[in-house]
């Protein structure tokens, strides 16, 4: 079982995170006004899914705008920021600060997405919501990067999800 930490406390992980070289676990989530947001619908693009515990929260809003900016200008690729929060909460937000350049999408429908990509907090504060991850996979759905934050509270490298995408 993998761990990471929150505010220095270890936190058991569920599933198995999915490593570059492999391909990546189908999903379907809920987006931001309500429609269904699958891995298959991204086919023949590059995708980064910025994974995250709640988009209410100071690091999880700051991943998100870093990434709205990084993609501005970014072609045949997706960001799709992933996190437990309802569509309305992601939507308000995004249109609060002009984020225009992500898709979001939920789990709540979804659930086992958190064990599938080995991203479930175990236990803990926040049990039943994702760790902190980004990753990337290439037009075929393999992956190319993925990190997983080792430390919830800090932001993943945006540097290096973006440099894997080339």
């Amino acid at each position: 079982m993998t761990q990471v930490t929150f505010q220095g406390n270890t936190i058991k992980l569920s599933g198995t995170f999915p490593q570059p070289g492999t391909k990546a676990p189908e999903f379907t989530l809920c987006g931001a006004d309500l429609s269904v947001v699958t891995l298959a619908s991204q086919q023949g693009k590059k995708v980064v899914l910025n994974i995250f515990p709640s988009i209410d929260t100071p690091v999880c809003a700051l991943g998100v705008k870093a990434f709205n900016e990084k993609a501005a200008n970014l072609e045949n690729t997706v960001v799709i920021c992933i996190s437990a929060d309802l569509p309305f909460a992601t939507a308000r937000f995004c249109a609060a600060d002009g984020i225009e350049n992500v898709t979001t999408a939920s789990f709540f429908r979804a659930p086992e997405f958190t064990e599938a990509y080995g991203v479930k907090l175990a236990e803990g504060a926040l049990e039943g919501l994702s760790t902190r991850a980004v990753i990337v996979l290439n037009e075929e759905g393999v992956i190319t990067y993925s990190e997983l934050v080792s430390e919830i509270t800090e932001e993943p490298n945006y540097d290096a999800a973006i440099t894997a995408l080339a």
